[in-house]
């Protein structure tokens, strides 16, 4: 598949406003899922056309994961998605991982609320954003150094410090071009996951929260329904690891090894152990503070990061490459900047 800066956000605005046009015709259930199968197939085949390693691995979270759920979602009628909205918040909410967030049902409360939080809305993100920018920025500067004699865990460490940059600066201002643009008030993505007081905490309240949004209706709610909370539970966990394993094929083109799907199926039997344990001995009133239990978790899930997570992504040379692609980004940034500079005459 040829591919330029414009045929994945072209095809995909024109997959998912057909996904639209399919899901006001057809009445949820096998018929409209049968009518989506193009959308899906198109999702699955536009993150190959992808040449850079960022890109492309984006672009296999935002629509072979979540997008491919919410459009399941839709064919049975559930999840973020509706065929009454108009065609371009469609398109939005459908391949990006945002989310709608519900209306006041008091208008006038809305209006003011809008109007008292409007200047935040824009300038907090923006400020975020440009800081984790600069950290990113600060942390390639030290891997490009020093990335051949550092710890693998020290590289690790900064390599997951990009990640949660890249994904709590890049997250919010896309919900903040969908608001400046179309109108629409989106939920956040992050809430401070370095304050979790606990595991469940952590994955169901302050970390991808859009991950959440789309596994609670798609895996989470139909297994606890028929199972019980915990398989509901271990289940959400295990889809999301394998669901994070296709992530990485995208990335690497690598053979899967089962590391990254043993991630979150620890976290998962943890979080219910956790829970267990609430119940058990009422540990809610003998909680610790927050002050303990945040660098505790943290470390929790940086440790078991550092042995199955990040070696799947960063492990066998996939680091220098992932660095080289970016110091190549950077010059040619530089490159344009120059030029344009120029022909301003400054």
């Amino acid at each position: 598949m040829h591919y330029s800066a414009a045929t994945v956000p072209l095809a995909v605005t024109a997959g998912m406003l057909y996904a639209r046009f399919a899901a006001a015709s057809v009445r949820p259930g096998p018929r409209r899922l049968l009518a989506l199968t193009p959308v899906l197939a198109l999702l699955v085949a536009l993150p190959f056309s992808i040449p850079l390693y960022s890109a492309r691995s984006l672009a296999a979270f935002f629509l072979v994961w979540l997008g491919e759920f919410k459009l399941l979602l839709l064919a049975f009628g559930r999840g973020p998605l509706d065929p009454s909205l108009r065609p371009l918040p469609f398109a939005f909410t459908a391949a990006l991982p945002v989310k709608l967030r519900q209306p006041h049902k008091n208008s006038s409360d809305a209006s003011a609320a809008a109007a008292a939080t409007a200047e935040k809305t824009i300038a907090l993100p923006l400020l975020s954003s440009g800081i984790k920018v600069a950290a990113m920025a600060s942390v390639f500067g030290l891997l490009s150094r020093y990335n051949q004699s550092m710890h693998p865990y020290a590289a690790f460490a900064l390599f997951g410090v990009v990640i949660y940059c890249l994904l709590d600066s890049l997250l919010p201002c896309l919900a903040m071009a969908g608001r400046a643009a179309l109108g629409m008030e989106m939920e956040p993505q992050f809430n401070k996951p370095y304050l979790s007081s606990s595991l469940q905490d952590f994955w169901g309240r302050r970390w991808n929260l859009m991950v959440s949004a789309v596994l609670r209706p798609a895996v989470y709610d139909p297994v606890r329904a028929r199972h019980g909370a915990a398989a509901g539970v271990l289940a959400s966990f295990l889809v999301s690891g394998l669901m994070h394993e296709v992530v990485v094929y995208y990335l690497t083109f690598r053979e899967p090894t089962g590391h990254v799907t043993a991630f979150f199926a620890l976290h998962g039997a943890c979080v219910c152990a956790e829970r267990w344990c609430a119940r058990r001995w009422g540990c809610k009133e003998a909680a610790p503070p927050r002050a303990v239990a945040a660098p505790l978790v943290v470390a929790f899930v940086a440790g078991t990061a550092f042995w199955l997570f990040f070696p799947a992504i960063f492990g066998g040379g996939m680091d220098d490459r992932y660095l080289a692609e970016t110091v190549a980004l950077a010059s040619s940034f530089l490159h344009a900047g120059g030029r344009l500079l120029r022909l301003v005459g400054l």
